[in-house]
């Protein structure tokens, strides 16, 4: 008890009626810049991560004295 190739041309047709050519056109362009859109934000998010990580070595600045008390960790300082 599925559909079968007849009741899917109706049910096209009967969408077709009732939503027109236009207003179904929109929508599936809508629908293609969405998925567009997506896409390149997937793409975006995976190539930023490795260039994040490599970019930003951790410094250390000492300022005389013994090098063990007086580190101070500049990235630690920038994220508080």
């Amino acid at each position: 008890m599925g559909f079968s190739t007849t009741h899917l041309i109706i049910f096209l047709v009967i969408i077709i009626v009732i939503f027109g050519t236009k207003k179904l056109r929109n929508i599936g362009s809508d629908l293609g810049g969405a998925v567009k859109g997506f896409k390149d934000g997937m793409k975006d998010g995976t190539a930023d991560k490795p260039a994040e990580s490599a970019a930003a070595p951790v410094q250390q600045v000492t300022t005389g004295g013994t090098a063990a008390k007086e580190t101070i960790d500049v990235e630690a300082k920038s994220k508080a």
